[in-house]
């Protein structure tokens, strides 16, 4: 086949699968209340809801952990020995209507397995968008409360957890419970952030809208100094004059800070879900214009390591390969890939997100530029909105910064003898930081503790999972994730 000929072929598939994608997601993207009136919206819900909690009566008393069957792809770093591979289902992958949108209030009303590009989709036609939008389009809302999404609001608003208002939680036991911060089930509200289904089912959520405007332009600042870089972050922070921040560290001496900020109109508009990416423009330019959409998906091809990696292979794979593609082909084949038996690689590449406190961000990148080595960083400031319950009172008091760093290591290799998860789990205990739980963990039980508040969590647990159906927070990411009984 000539290069013609195959740049045709791409193009072609390219525009009938984009019409067969715009029907799917007309559907994907209607809402309930709208559709069918609020009545029926919500009654059709309650139905599903109650078909979830038969099947959770149903495992009682089995002595079995279970898991949950969800349509979208689970966005946590595939694990070969995973012994959730393993268990018994609960199907909830029909928990994916956007059940209402209040565009007075700015409240939205949506299932939990509702992803973020539909949801996106959906409010823009009131002129309004989720808070914290995660940047792969498959990440659910649910998913965006138990795995701890941020982005580039988070310097404003803090994690996409600090902008819900109301759960709708159903026990191990088959109960359904509505949480709210100040009503009687205000710890269960809480301690759902970051407990990785292990608390109960998130089946339905209710969170704040902003609005938005058609357009977003960005301005790539550039240091080459980390003081200054930093600097930089602090004032745009008290300032408060932009609506987006998050940026790359390509070296230890090229620092880019992309503020954006809505706009109504925009003299051309860029896309990087195909040949270009996004990281890599923002050391190519100095100012970027992208539809709001386009803006919040922008790394969905990758954040800082992009597949295909060739121009060549995103020309003619590009379209076919976000981050959904890619996770569901690494967790069906990841018994050989991150073996390495098709790779060559004995151990897989990191993936991994660390806060760090915004005080303690120049030891840390003093200790990881000779330590880890590996650049580029993703860098999204992240404002802490409260002293929040699932952390410890010890882990509170050691660390008193307002502003904390998330750097996200995308595709490193891990080389020579040290155990790199473990390292920085040390160091990260040394700085007052803390690290998502989706990659590898090496944890031992007490030092989890010391950072996750034990004596919140089991009060919630004896309320919606006394037989631990759920498994148990440090089991399920520490132990049985890793293979390990």
């Amino acid at each position: 086949m000539t290069f013609v000929a195959l740049v045709v072929t791409v193009v072609v598939a390219v525009v009938v699968g984009r019409a067969f994608a715009r029907h799917w997601a007309a559907e994907r993207q209607q809402v309930w209340s709208d559709r069918y009136g609020p009545d029926l919206a919500y009654a059709l819900h309650a139905g599903k809801v109650a078909r979830i909690a038969q099947q959770l009566r149903a495992h009682r008393g089995r002595g079995r952990p279970v898991s949950l069957r969800k349509r979208a792809v689970a966005h946590q770093v595939p694990k070969p020995g995973d012994l959730r591979r393993g268990d018994d289902k609960i199907d909830i992958s029909d928990l994916n209507a956007i059940l209402a949108i209040d565009p007075v209030r700015k409240l939205c009303v949506a299932e939990s397995g509702v992803t973020f590009v539909d949801l996106v989709a959906a409010t823009m036609r009131y002129g309004l968008v989720p808070i914290i939008v995660p940047e792969l389009k498959t990440i659910t809302v649910g998913g965006a409360v138990s795995g701890c999404s941020i982005e580039s609001m988070s310097f404003r608003e803090g994690g996409f957890h600090d902008t819900c208002v109301e759960y709708e939680v159903i026990t191990a036991g088959g109960e359904v419970l509505t949480c709210t911060a100040d009503n009687e089930h205000r710890l269960v509200f809480q301690m759902m952030h970051g407990s990785f289904g292990t608390l109960g089912i998130l089946s339905r959520l209710t969170f704040r809208l902003i609005e938005a405007k058609p357009f977003v332009r960005l301005r790539h600042e550039r240091y080459h100094r980390l003081d200054d870089y930093l600097d930089a972050i602090w004032d745009h922070y008290q300032k408060q004059d932009i609506d987006f921040m998050d940026g790359i560290v390509h070296s230890p001496t090229e620092y880019v800070l992309s503020a954006g900020r809505f706009v109504d109109r925009a003299p051309y508009t860029n896309r990087y879900d195909w040949t270009k990416v996004f990281w890599r423009s923002t050391r190519e330019r100095h100012e970027d214009f992208l539809h709001t959409a386009d803006y919040f998906f922008r790394y969905d091809r990758g954040v800082t390591s992009v597949h295909p990696k060739s121009w060549l292979g995103r020309l003619v794979f590009g379209k076919f390969m976000g981050s959904a593609q890619v996770l569901r082909l690494a967790d069906r084949l990841s018994g050989l890939i991150f073996r390495g038996e098709l790779t060559g690689r004995k151990r897989p590449t990191i993936t991994l997100d660390v806060l760090i406190p915004f005080s303690k961000v120049p030891a840390f990148l003093a200790w990881y530029t000779p330590t880890f080595g590996h650049f580029p960083l993703w860098c999204v400031p992240y404002r802490r909105v409260r002293d929040y319950e699932w952390l410890s009172e010890r882990f509170l008091q050691g660390t008193r910064d307002e502003l904390f760093v998330d750097l996200a290591i995308y595709g490193m290799e891990q080389h020579g003898p040290h155990n790199y998860h473990r390292l920085m789990e040390e160091k990260l205990a040394e700085l007052g930081g803390v690290k998502t739980l989706i990659a590898h963990n090496y944890y031992g039980e007490d030092e989890f503790w010391e950072i996750w508040n034990r004596r919140n969590y089991e009060r919630v647990k004896a309320r919606t999972d006394p037989d631990n159906l759920f498994r148990d927070l440090y089991t399920k990411t520490c132990k049985t994730a890793m293979g390990r009984g």
